[in-house]
């Protein structure tokens, strides 16, 4: 370990806790103990170039540790990624480009948003999937145009999240050689010392999921920590290397929980300052340590880029067509625009939009060769799976991921193989098990990708399963997040539409709802409408609407007629989206929900979200209950007959 690495970690550390006592916010302990675990991670191992952030084969790092924020913007500042050190004395305040925890679109050089412990190494594990994958499809004796890393640090929270373990199950289980989580292990979380919580074996646990596991006892060792990264590379499986650092490391408080998430006051900044005779001016990285990583992660970065680009030179002349292939992949050139061959279903048949669901993806899946997902262990009934066979070691040009039952991982690994670039995640499951899987969703929709949801029996039409099994509020979940669509088709032509629209390179996700039972494909569908967000598939004359969507659609029409029958003349509307629907012109909302009408809404959930368009909902807002499901729509009340006399009862 060379002296200058000594002084490049010293100068992270203390600019670091500058930074953060300047905010008067932040977390010092982790900037303090783990400078020298990222400062040698990205001076000897890292391929990144500043000036082509998103270079197709650059390794990725994952801080999945996001409160370490300050540390990472640090490395960023001297990497070339365009943060000033004014950025940095500007942390975590209004309006900067160094927020508490990193942000994926909005800070230069970072991979993913973190914060949310366990979601970062999990993401980490679709991004190494993605690589293994595209590795598979593209590369060549000799020419290896897809190689890179991915990188993760994780402290002792995060390998205490449940996502973070399912994650690493199935990581281990499919052989990850190129993922590399550097595990920063202090002893001490926030409420003290990680034995008060947690005194499992790591080394052990992780070798049983298929890991190799390397530790490495002293954590202020470059040359240790550095050999330990180069026998991860050869390993073969994905590894943890566990890296024994101090929190606080140079605080008065060294090794204290206190130090984890409280800015040092100004005096202890001197007394760190003398601990580890520092003696540059405040927020100062000296010209020495800047021409390292100058000479080490920006003019190395472009050398590999460089490097790379010849590479691909020669592969072009080589593999022309694989070439062609390859640079589709990366810029996700694949849009639809010609739909011959989806299937499609008649008017006046019946299907569940579960199996509409299911064809269409096969069919999408036929079209999209970067298109890649499976299901919760749940493909024989939520019909959904990816194409070309089971992905794993024996066949890593599969694109059906078989998650098992591992719902909270599968979501963010989902996002991480649409982060990685070159492939769209999708995932599915149950509807009622979303609430396993939220908060991946919610980062998604954070990150502003495309990631795709989908999920099957979506209400209380589950039957015998009973109440655990029966979606009521997971409606109200998705469509109160911001910058989520919710799709919940009515018939095949609703899904269909919707699942095109999903695919697109949207700046949301896309969450898609199906039913477990048969449905009417219905003539007065459209899919041009389905894009608006809600539309007319029954136009009265009067001032009364009934609202619907999914599969009440069908019987909110009927109801109609049955008030048809009493005299009372009605519109009726399908809503499949409120996400789009909010998004239309003003004069557009109001052709389809005009003022003044009298509007009542249906739908076999809770009724909060409806109170926006309709004075009345007709919905469940109580537990579901077992019984087969013929029983079900008298049992609530969702019967033509029953909607209308309730229209009458209360709208009327």
């Amino acid at each position: 370990m060379k002296s200058i690495d000594l002084k490049c970690i010293n100068s992270l550390r203390v600019v670091g806790a500058e930074a953060i006592t300047k905010a008067k916010s932040g977390h010092p302990g982790i900037v303090l103990g783990a400078a020298p675990i990222l400062h040698t991670l990205f001076t000897r191992q890292m391929r990144i170039n500043s000036s082509d952030e998103k270079w197709f084969d650059r390794d990725r790092f994952v801080l999945s540790a996001g409160h370490g924020s300050t540390l990472l913007y640090m490395l960023l500042h001297l990497s070339g990624f365009g943060i000033s050190m004014d950025d940095l004395k500007n942390l975590r305040q209004k309006g900067s480009k160094t927020p508490g925890h990193p942000e994926y679109g909005h800070v230069p050089g970072v991979e993913i948003t973190t914060g949310p412990l366990g979601q970062g190494i999990s993401s980490a594990v679709g991004m190494a999937i993605a690589e293994n994958h595209l590795e598979a499809i593209f590369n060549k004796p000799d020419y290896s145009v897809v190689n890179h890393y991915t990188y993760v640090m994780c402290g002792d929270g995060d390998l205490q999240e449940g996502i973070a373990m399912e994650a690493a199950s199935l990581a281990g289980h499919l052989g990850l050689g190129k993922l590399v989580v550097l595990y920063d292990s202090n002893d001490i979380q926030l409420d003290g010392e990680v034995a008060l919580a947690n005194t499992e074996d790591i080394k052990t646990k992780f070798e049983a999921m298929g890991w190799d596991y390397q530790l490495v006892n002293d954590g202020t060792n470059c040359d240790d920590i550095n050999n330990a990264i180069e026998i991860a590379k050869q390993s073969g499986k994905p590894s943890i290397i566990e890296i024994k650092t101090v929190i606080g490391y140079g605080a008065p408080n060294s090794g204290e929980s206190s130090i984890h998430g409280k800015p040092m006051p100004e005096e202890d900044i001197k007394v760190l300052r003398k601990n580890l005779g520092y003696d540059e001016p405040e927020f100062t990285f000296a010209n020495d340590v800047v021409e390292y990583y100058k000479e080490n992660v920006i003019e190395r970065g472009i050398q590999a880029e460089d490097d790379w680009d010849m590479l691909l030179r020669s592969y072009q002349n080589l593999y022309p067509e694989e070439y062609k292939d390859l640079l589709r992949f990366i810029s996700d050139d694949f849009e639809l625009t010609d739909t011959d061959g989806i299937p499609t279903y008649p008017d006046g048949s019946e299907e569940s939009t579960r199996k509409v669901m299911g064809k269409v993806l096969d069919w999408i899946s036929s079209k999209l060769p970067n298109f890649m997902g499976g299901s919760a262990d749940l493909t024989a009934s939520t019909m959904v799976k990816g194409a070309d066979g089971i992905y794993g070691a024996d066949n890593p040009r599969g694109r059906n991921i078989k998650f098992g039952v591992r719902e909270h991982a599968m979501a963010a690994i989902t996002n991480g193989i649409t982060l990685h670039g070159g492939m769209r995640g999708f995932c599915a499951g149950f509807f009622v098990f979303s609430d396993y899987l939220k908060p991946a969703v919610r980062q998604a929709a954070i990150m502003n990708i495309p990631s795709l949801f989908f999920f099957s029996h979506d209400t209380v039409c589950v039957g015998e399963d009973g109440p655990t099994h029966q979606p009521i509020e997971h409606l109200t979940m998705f469509r109160a997040m911001p910058n989520v669509n919710l799709f919940r088709p009515a018939d095949a032509r609703e899904m269909t539409a919707a699942l095109l629209e999903g695919i697109k390179a949207n700046t949301y996700p896309t969450v898609i709802t199906s039913s477990r039972q048969a449905l009417p494909n219905l003539s007065v569908t459209s899919s041009e409408g389905v894009l608006k967000g809600a539309y007319v598939v029954k136009k009265g004359k009067s001032n009364y609407i009934l609202l619907s969507c999914g599969s009440e659609l069908s019987i909110t029409l009927d109801a109609a007629k049955v008030l048809e029958k009493k005299g009372i003349d009605v519109t009726v509307v399908s809503m499949p989206s409120m996400f789009l629907f909010d998004k239309q012109s003003k004069e557009y909302k109001e052709s389809v929900l005009p003022k003044g009408s009298k509007v009542m809404a249906i739908e076999m959930g809770a009724t909060l979200p409806w109170y926006k368009y309709a004075s009345y909902v007709k919905g469940i807002d109580t537990y579901g209950a077992s019984m087969p499901i013929k029983y079900i729509f008298d049992y609530y009340g969702f019967t033509a007959e029953k909607i209308a006399e309730e229209f009458i009862e209360n709208v009327k």
